[in-house]
């Protein structure tokens, strides 16, 4: 499937600021959260992502097409590799190991804020890597 690549940037940018928040506040809860909003693109597509529904619901309609598509499969697992970073940190934050919630989380957010800012998405990358180390580089970024 085709996407348009704005809309994970879109993602980004919303994750970066749950992320940040998380930081601040050092709310297992909230990562919590945001681990469930990392679940469902990563193991249903990205169709289910609740911050890809505000960017086709809000934003998208506002914007010319696409100059461009790509696709999903990369962006999905960057959904998953956040996915274990936010459930590892919020065991560390309700386990009472702060550090380990801290330290995934400022990891998470670097990562987010990478492909918010610039495009440049960390799990894309990872995706691609593995892909091509497979022997099948049958996705282009």
């Amino acid at each position: 499937m085709q996407i348009d690549p704005r809309g994970p940037r879109f993602t980004a940018a919303l994750s970066a600021m749950v992320l940040a928040a998380v930081l601040v506040t050092g709310s297992g809860p909230l990562l919590a959260l945001q681990a469930a909003v990392f679940a469902l693109p990563a193991f249903g597509g990205l169709r289910l992502s609740p911050y890809g529904w505000l960017y086709r619901t809000f934003v998208r309609p506002h914007l010319a097409p696409p100059t461009a598509t790509e696709d999903e499969r990369p962006p999905r697992f960057a959904q998953g590799v956040g996915l274990v970073f936010a459930a590892v940190g919020s065991l560390g934050f309700l386990s009472a190991v702060p550090w380990l919630g801290l330290l995934t989380t400022a990891f998470a957010l670097a990562a987010t804020f990478l492909n918010a800012a610039f495009g440049y998405c960390v799990g894309c990358e990872m995706y691609l890597i593995i892909r091509r180390a497979q022997g099948r580089p049958d996705v282009v970024a």
